[in-house]
């Protein structure tokens, strides 16, 4: 898995030729492209068009907010937090839980496959990347539940 695949389809090479990114330029990427990918993302399948997905978007001095919040929630010397801090942005993804369990399931593949979109577009746009689901994902109160009559889940 480590050659680059040529094989003269796009898609193929896309997925196949796609990598983790941990060490990222200082630059953000401009939120225009992170909504451009976005916009090519969404069209991972989701079944009756439910789209259960939603996005938060942290740059500069909100990256610092996150990594507040986490601390809060896992201790001060959790690596994740740091982590945020050096990068120039980062991007959670929340799934729109659903309490019967097959609309539970079907969501969360379709979550799952808009992130993998997200991930080959920026790729083919030479973006690197990196989907995390680090324990902080888990914690109670990761996402504001208020804000909704629906639960929510980081998914990444």
């Amino acid at each position: 898995m480590s050659k680059s695949i040529q094989t003269g389809n796009a898609v193929i090479e896309a997925i196949q030729n796609r990598r983790t990114v941990k060490k990222f330029k200082k630059d953000a990427v401009p939120t225009d492209k992170i909504i451009e990918l976005l916009d090519a993302a969404v069209w991972a399948p989701n079944h009756k068009l439910r789209e259960p997905w939603r996005f938060l978007l942290f740059t500069g001095d909100g990256r610092k907010k996150l990594a507040q919040a986490i601390d809060a929630e896992m201790g001060e010397d959790n690596k994740f937090s740091a982590n945020i801090k050096q990068v120039p942005a980062i991007m959670l993804v929340v799934l729109e839980e659903d309490p019967r369990q097959n609309i539970w399931d079907e969501d969360f593949a379709a979550v799952s496959a808009l992130v993998q979109n997200f991930l080959l577009a920026a790729w083919s746009e030479e973006i690197g990347t990196f989907w995390v689901t680090k324990p902080f994902l888990y914690a109670p109160n990761s996402v504001n539940r208020s804000a909704s009559k629906r639960a929510k889940r980081l998914l990444a």
